[in-house]
């Protein structure tokens, strides 16, 4: 990641030249925490510095934020007028399915949250604050049939979202949701990484994993529960069932493509999973864990291979068998040859994330994603895209992720940056980021960051987009915290 010593801000990468910083330049963020200072806040899918962002595109009329922003403000779910319909006892799968309820207030909450760090209308933070509240006072159970997993992940890691952006704020109960979220939806997903609900590991499709990975370390995150977050981690990285990322993406292709382990299956369920990935790798990210680029930027191949088949281009494909059932119940296999045109071309709102990550914030070629990120802007969220899996995900990516190109510096190389720490850490090398690399390394801190050292060390950024350094040397450092791989 970029650091810069003391400010701790982060820039887009480009040459030094001089000039003052105007807002629409490159990318301007604070960083979510300071060096050492445990986890980040907020710190799951936005950051404060995100916000900024997003209220200065928006109070400015600049695009794409006025129409990711206009796309928020005409939901019904993100009117301060909503009021919550909180149940003791949520069920989603078999008989008196009532998990609708559930998560159209998830998604009022996050729509209204998101909408007061915006505009600062406070009224849409009591609407936020008054749902969150409301839940938590009520719910005790999740129930269904296996169904009752998605439920616990998806809405878990969403509802989540919504209270770290209202953590802090007057009458928010948060000792009180954290522990309706541990007790009601981390609980149900940490199980189910831990024992697949009794089948065989290879039983759930990658989808299911992902969801449940997202719930564990967005709770671990508004817990201040570091457990929790490497646990989600560590699964991502080397869990058994289909959701850890060398399974999910089964095969590397010729050119780069990362074969997506349910695209054999069908387009819904390998949208979902991308849009799971994207939301675990930005929440990581902003804790200064880079998933996003782990094992030589597998997650990007997939990306890039179910983009491509959606939007209707061939892809390869090597035969996958899929291995079903449950110790001495049932069993048996299915083997895939071929990708599946079922709901091939899905509009989901969760591209802009991915590709505002590798191509603008990371300066990497993504062109099947950007093409589908243009497809879909701008986005929407909850309510926009139908019932049931309209709201698999929590969107507006165009208003929340949107952020100015990085420019990559052209010329001699920063020379490399002595970042051993006490515990004797190994040292980052200043590079710039390049299509293939892993660099996953760091020491400290979190987000995304300049590290500018020598005299001075001052950094602007000129009307033209590039970064300026007075008497300083501009380094390229990539950071996470714990990720020693």
């Amino acid at each position: 990641m970029l650091r810069m010593t003391g400010a701790a801000t982060v820039i887009g990468i480009g040459t030094v030249i001089g000039g003052a910083v105007p807002a629409d330049a490159a990318t301007v963020l604070s960083s979510p925490a300071s060096v050492g200072g445990g986890l980040a806040h907020p710190g799951m899918l936005h950051t404060q510095a995100d916000f900024e962002r997003m209220r200065a595109g928006v109070k400015a009329g600049k695009a794409p934020y006025k129409a990711g922003y206009a796309v928020l403000a005409a939901n019904s779910h993100a009117q301060s007028t909503w009021k919550p319909n909180p149940l003791a006892r949520v069920v989603r799968g078999g008989e008196g399915t009532n998990v609708g309820t559930l998560y159209h207030d998830v998604h009022a909450a996050y729509q209204n949250a998101l909408r007061w760090k915006v505009t600062g209308d406070s009224a849409h933070a009591d609407t936020a604050r008054d749902i969150l509240n409301a839940w938590s006072a009520e719910l005790t159970v999740l129930d269904g049939d296996a169904d009752r997993f998605i439920a616990a992940g998806l809405h878990g890691y969403q509802f989540a979202n919504a209270a770290e952006i209202m953590r802090g704020y007057p009458g928010f109960d948060l000792a009180r949701f954290q522990k309706m979220l541990v007790d009601v939806f981390y609980t149900q997903s940490s199980d189910f990484l831990a024992h697949h609900n009794g089948a065989y590991v290879t039983n759930y499709w990658g989808s299911w994993d992902l969801l449940s990975i997202g719930c564990v370390l967005a709770t671990g995150i508004l817990c201040d529960d570091q457990d929790k977050v490497d646990e989600a981690v560590t699964y991502f990285k080397s869990g058994k069932g289909n959701g850890s990322v060398k399974n999910l993406i089964t095969h590397i292709q010729p050119g780069g493509l990362g074969q997506w382990v349910e695209v054999g299956r069908d387009q819904g369920h390998a949208t979902l999973g991308v849009g799971l990935a994207g939301a675990i790798a930005e929440m990581a990210w902003n804790q200064g864990i880079d998933l996003y680029g782990y094992d030589d930027n597998r997650l990007l191949k997939g990306f890039e291979y179910v983009a491509k088949w959606n939007l209707g281009h061939d892809v390869p494909y090597t035969s996958w068998t899929w291995k079903y059932g449950a110790p001495g119940i049932w069993g048996g296999s299915q083997t895939l040859t071929a990708p599946s045109t079922d709901s091939r071309g899905q509009l989901r709102p969760i591209w802009e994330s991915i590709y505002n990550h590798y191509v603008n914030r990371r300066g990497l070629d993504a062109p099947y994603v950007t093409a589908y990120a243009e497809k879909v802007r701008p986005e929407g969220g909850g309510g926009n895209y139908g019932e049931g899996g309209g709201f698999d995900q929590l969107g507006f990516g165009t208003l929340a992720f949107t952020r100015p190109k990085a420019i990559v510096s052209v010329g001699t190389p920063a020379p490399s940056q002595d970042t051993t720490a006490a515990s004797g850490s190994p040292k980052a090398t200043a590079q710039p980021a390049t299509a293939g690399s892993n660099d996953t390394r760091a020491q400290g801190g979190r987000g995304d960051d300049l590290a500018a050292t020598g005299a001075g060390g001052v950094a602007a950024v000129a009307a033209t987009g590039v970064l300026a350094i007075a008497g300083g040397i501009i380094a390229l450092r990539r950071r996470s915290a714990r990720d020693s791989d």
